[in-house]
């Protein structure tokens, strides 16, 4: 791996940062994207990417596979791995921070063909990404009222996310600026929720502590029974993981290098913070949920069997569960409106991820070149149309039937995550390779990673193994289903051919 570090293709820093470090100037390549994201929105934008509808309400869908210990430790598990890829991500991104930075630099240090697999996956990922949140967010509303047509709750949010994307940037960053505050509160204030009730500030004064961690038990053995079920519950958890953590990737980060002031100080102090976020909102996360409500809870069971009304709205949460176990009034209709706030933030993320990312493309001629193209204020408004027009796909909820297919979609491309991951990493190797060749010291970087590249291996190991593992369900004996089958690894052949 020989790679050259420089390349005229990537063109002049808009900043002067790597003045006096040591660091060449490199090119932002921002073609006429606009550095209006200042820092302590870039900071937010990442922190509250972190917190998203799994967050609150499917990370308890696994806690009935594995038990409160074994959702614990697979988040724990997967969390190193993700470790690992963000070290990749910040060390490169943070050298070159141009628009859609971890596509474009594969296709430049490993090979064209990567990058160009890499950047369409991500793409799609994104855009079938957004009418799943228009649908989540409707699903929600029914926590109160079905009487909203549903084609109206569409057509509000297709307008709320064009306002925001297509007018100035500026819009977008202030309004993430807002709902990540909404976002972590409400973490925040479940977690203070989750301490005080176990320790007896509840309605019963019940100090329940990790009471169900012994009754009904830590670990759960899942499909199978004795040892090799609970570690089948622990990979069940980790699956789940990579599904929940997969919406505060270090690569949500990266898609606003293009348009960050001072780019590689920003992008440092958000790639910094991900430990802790990751520790605090996640890792903690897991753990809260069980100790919350047991891994029988029978109304947890009715609501991921669908038996229960609510049952794809915030009454499904863990938190919601234990509220009305306590029957605390008013709290669960505060935290179903706190997730909606999530959910719309999650799809305008996606809006805006999902046009950099095609801009990103058109810029290196892996897309259509009208997509390269920004108006006055800096902002790509074809690639922008081209990830709005995919809201309307969430039409498709109006019909039962076609919702199911919807989802199925959603479905295929969620080890899309894992493949770029496992993508990213691979082309880190080679820059390590060249910095390591061309005898350029990683001290001199804007960043430098942790434990590479052996950070960067076992990301490698890590995701690859995940990527495999999506379904191990159905390879058990009696577990057989071809539709799963399908959705779990139909992107995996897709890659591999």
């Amino acid at each position: 791996m020989t790679t050259k570090l420089h390349s005229t293709g990537l063109t002049e820093v808009s900043d002067h940062e790597s003045q006096g470090t040591g660091t060449p100037v490199i090119a932002s390549g921002s073609q006429h994207l606009h550095r209006k994201l200042r820092g302590k929105e870039v900071q937010l934008f990442a922190v509250g990417g972190a917190i998203g509808t799994s967050l609150f309400v499917q990370m308890g869908s696994v806690l009935p596979k594995g038990g409160p210990a074994g959702l614990f430790l697979g988040f724990v598990a997967y969390g190193t791995i993700i470790l690992a890829v963000n070290q990749c991500f910040a060390e490169m991104v943070c050298y070159l921070p141009i628009p859609s930075p971890f596509v474009r630099l594969a296709g430049h240090w490993v090979d064209d063909a990567l990058g160009f697999a890499m950047g369409w996956n991500f793409f799609f990922t994104m855009a079938l990404g957004i009418p799943y949140e228009i649908v989540a967010l409707n699903v929600l509303l029914t926590y109160w009222t079905d009487r909203v047509p549903v084609a109206a709750v569409v057509v509000i949010v297709m307008v709320l996310y064009a306002i925001l994307n297509i007018l100035t940037v500026r819009y977008f960053g202030v309004a993430e600026f807002y709902l990540s505050f909404f976002k972590i509160f409400l973490m925040l204030g479940l977690i203070l929720y989750t301490f005080i009730t176990m320790v007896g500030g509840n309605p019963d004064h019940d100090a329940y502590g990790f009471r169900y961690w012994n009754d009904p038990g830590a670990f759960v053995s899942y499909l199978v029974p004795g040892s090799v079920g609970r570690f089948c519950g622990v990979l069940a958890c980790m699956v789940q993981a990579s599904f929940t953590i997969r919406m505060v990737g270090p690569e949500y980060i990266s898609m606003a290098a293009g348009e960050a002031e001072r780019p590689r100080r920003v992008m440092r102090k958000a790639y910094s913070s991900f430990v802790w976020r990751l520790m605090l909102f996640f890792i903690l996360g897991a753990l809260c949920i069980g100790i919350v409500i047991p891994y029988n809870d029978p109304i947890l069971a009715a609501t991921l069997a669908g038996t229960r009304k609510g049952s794809g709205t915030g009454a499904a949460s863990p938190y919601v569960i234990s509220m009305n176990h306590f029957n605390i009034p008013i709290l669960p209709s505060l935290v179903n409106a706190l997730i909606m706030t999530s959910v719309f933030s999650a799809g305008n993320n996606l809006v805006f991820s999902a046009a950099r990312t095609l801009h990103g493309m058109a810029l290196t001629g892996k897309a259509p070149s009208l997509f390269s193209h920004c108006n006055r204020h800096g902002l790509p408004y074809p690639a922008i149309l081209a990830s709005l027009s995919f809201c309307a796909l969430a039409f498709l909820q109006v019909n039962t039937t076609s919702a199911t297919v919807l989802t199925w979609l959603v479905g295929v491309i969620t080890a899309s995550y894992l493949l770029n991951y496992l993508g990213t990493c691979i082309t880190y190797l080679h820059f390590f390779s060249a910095l390591h060749q061309q005898n350029v010291s990683r001290d001199t970087l804007p960043y430098k990673g942790s434990f590479q590249p052996w950070a960067a291996w076992y990301a490698v190991f890590g995701t690859g193994i995940m990527t495999l593992i999506l379904g191990f369900e159905v390879f058990l004996h009696g577990e057989w289903d071809t539709t799963t089958f399908f959705l779990d690894y139909t992107m995996l052949g897709g890659r591999g051919g």
